[in-house]
């Protein structure tokens, strides 16, 4: 029996995305969290803590959009049309937040504060906007007719308020990263955010998790038919679970807890939505088989990705190992 290549390719996509969500997730969480720390030493700490890996993190998005280009040439297209403008501002944004990292720490001291204004900007309209591109691919495109391409429009109450649900789940990831990564009073600030934070984030989902299949009855048959109610009633008791012991983690304030229960969080989130999803790459109606390229052009390019992603995975975790323990005022990588 031959190898599904078109569901080899969804796995590799999917695996790219959710390695971006959780790595970029908390780097631009710590941007979003500049109003919220106002101390310049500790807003340096707080930067300080991904100096090292930052920019490594956006790979996966890129593995992510270049292989849905090679694996689904006709979902790409799709995706990119109607969603050419938020995808646009938010790649402005990641721009933004990029030269101001740099930057920030190279400016004369009258400077600083525009920068870490720049700063927190560049990760507010990057997370905005990714959140928007979800909540529209949520809505569905059409595929077929004078209207190919176009899709539910991003300004949408929808696609808005799962842009601002992002924030709060970037937010949270970051915040429960300095936890891990800081110490003293950064650390306790840190905490003290974190907690009204985790039960937004929860409130989010509550909200996707009521609006969606509503909105859509293909969402609301999958989740709630027989026996896939069976199947998926887990997914909301761990989340109770998860959400649980990330506050019982912030009651004692060290170690890596608080962001371990995060990423569970995050995960089951992102379970959720492929579950709604699941097998369309471009909804309503396309399937991961339907818009897959030619079987040749999936097989070469499978290769490639099978020989890369464990090298990606290689320097990422060396990175982070190297680059392990807290950081304190004053000190930095080099």
């Amino acid at each position: 029996m031959g190898i599904d290549l078109p569901l080899a390719w969804a796995v590799i996509i999917l695996f790219a995305v959710m390695m971006y969500v959780v790595m970029d997730g908390f780097d631009l969480g710590i941007g979003l969290l500049f109003p919220f720390i106002r101390d310049r030493g500790d807003r340096d700490v707080m930067v300080n803590t991904v100096a090292p890996v930052w920019d490594g993190n956006e790979t996966w998005l890129v593995l992510g959009g270049a292989g849905l280009l090679a694996a689904f040439p006709t979902a790409y297209a799709l995706v990119l049309q109607a969603l050419s403008v938020p995808i646009v501002l938010m790649l402005i944004g990641l721009v933004f937040r990029g030269v101001a990292f740099e930057f920030r720490f190279k400016a004369p001291p009258a400077a600083r504060g525009r920068w870490d204004l720049a700063f927190w900007g560049g990760s507010a309209v990057a997370t905005f906007f990714q959140g928007v591109v979800l909540g529209a691919f949520l809505n569905g495109f059409a595929v077929s007719g004078p209207d190919t391409g176009a899709g539910a429009s991003w300004l949408s109450p929808f696609p808005v308020f799962t842009g601002l649900g992002l924030l709060v789940g970037y937010g949270l990831l970051g915040v429960t990263w300095l936890v891990m990564k800081t110490g003293g009073r950064l650390q306790t600030k840190c905490i003290d955010i974190a907690g009204p934070l985790a039960w937004a984030f929860l409130g989010v989902l509550a909200v996707v998790s009521v609006w969606t299949p509503l909105a859509h009855p293909r969402i609301a048959e999958r989740w709630f038919s027989y026996p896939n109610l069976l199947w998926f009633a887990p997914v909301p008791l761990l989340v109770g679970v998860a959400l649980w012991r990330l506050q019982a983690s912030l009651g004692r304030g060290f170690g890596a807890a608080p962001f371990l229960w995060t990423l569970l969080l995050v995960f089951l989130g992102y379970s959720g939505l492929g579950i709604s999803l699941w097998p369309f790459v471009a909804p309503p109606d396309l399937t991961i088989w339907e818009a897959a390229g030619p079987p040749q052009s999936l097989g070469f390019t499978l290769v490639g990705a099978l020989l890369v992603i464990p090298m990606i995975l290689a320097y990422t975790g060396w990175s982070y190992w190297v680059f392990r323990g807290k950081v304190r005022a004053g000190e930095g990588y080099h």
